[in-house]
Order: structure tokens, then C-alpha cells, then sequence
């Protein structure tokens, strides 16, 4: 794991118990991955004239607690027990403001196109650590972007499989029950 401090995160409220894991997609410019912009933009240094498409969000203020890179590579930029800024406007299980609850991991990658296996290994592993961690985060609690923000968000996108990442969070399981890693 890579760290690299975000300055876009705060304390929790008090008493607000983390007990949703958010799934987001990302890739900068749209549809292209690798290079150093997801991390430009969650550090505030992204150059606005490097892509027309970063003038639009230049002046944006948000982060995620971690990225998972294509290659399952894993990034912190906020600690978990701190309050990312990645859910925007949004609402669960009748809850709004979901940055108050929830961890929010970033993968590489963009709605139509298939994210890696290892992505789908790092994230798996990643989730059990954070259910670990945070109990009341279950299978059923972990969601996309798109649950938490319907009409406005629509990642991590059709190419995501849910089923794919249950099955490897089982695996994941199996794998600790047996002390195998």
C-alpha cells in the first residue's frame, strides 16, 4: 500500500459509526488510465491546462480513502477512521450525507469497460480488512457509487460485476478461515 495525504478529508461527526463501504470508478481523462492524474486531483495540484476536460474540475475538492490501480496496486489518500469526501450529494438506507458513514475506494476504470482481476483480488481483500475493522459493514453494505446517488452518478458502471467480486470476497474468506494466503 501507497500512502499519500489528501487535504481533502475532515474528522467524523462524533458518534457517526462507519457501516457502508462505497464502490467508485475513475479514470482521468475520461476513459484513459495510468499517469498521475487521479492522484493530482485528490491531492489539489491537478493542471487544468494538461486536458480540456480538467479545466471542468479543476476547482473540485474531493477524495476517496483509497484507489485501486489497474494493476491491483492499492493508493491511501485518507485514513479510514477519517471523513473522505467522495459521495457527494447522496443517501442510504434513508441516510443522507454518506461521506458521514461510509469508506469510499476508487477503482481505476470507467463504466463500460471490464476492470482487472487483480482489482477485483485487491478490492476483495481490502473489503474484508475494512469489515474486519468495521463490523458493521456486511456483504450487503457494500454499494456503488450509483446506489448511493442514483441519477447522478452511474459508477463503478455496467462493466463492474458484482457477482464476480462476491464470489472472490468468498474466496478471500475461505482463504483466511484456512489460514491460507
Amino acid at each position: 500500500v501507497s500512502l499519500v495525504a489528501s487535504p481533502d478529508c475532515d474528522g467524523r461527526r462524533v458518534g457517526a459509526g462507519v457501516d457502508v463501504l462505497v464502490v467508485h470508478g475513475i479514470s482521468l481523462p475520461p476513459g484513459e488510465f495510468g499517469g498521475p492524474w487521479i492522484e493530482a486531483l485528490f491531492t489539489n495540484t491537478l493542471d487544468a491546462t494538461a486536458h480540456p476536460y480538467f479545466a471542468e474540475i479543476k476547482d473540485l475538492r474531493v477524495s476517496a480513502h483509497a484507489v485501486i490501480r489497474r494493476t491491483g496496486e492499492i493508493v491511501q489518500y485518507v485514513p479510514f477512521q477519517r471523513r473522505a469526501w467522495h459521495a457527494g450529494q447522496s443517501c442510504f438506507d434513508g441516510r443522507e450525507r454518506c461521506n458521514d458513514f461510509s469508506i469510499g475506494i476508487e477503482l481505476e476504470g470507467c463504466d463500460d469497460q471490464p476492470y482487472t482481476d487483480a482489482q477485483y483480488v485487491t478490492l476483495a481483500e481490502t473489503a474484508r480488512a475494512i469489515m474486519a475493522a468495521y463490523p458493521a459493514i456486511t456483504v450487503s453494505r457494500i454499494v456503488g457509487h450509483s446506489d448511493i446517488a442514483p441519477g447522478r452518478k452511474t459508477d463503478p458502471g455496467s462493466a463492474f460485476v458484482w457477482q464476480h467480486l462476491h464470489a472472490v470476497l468468498l474466496d478471500v474468506e475461505d482463504r483466511i478461515d484456512h489460514g491460507i494466503s
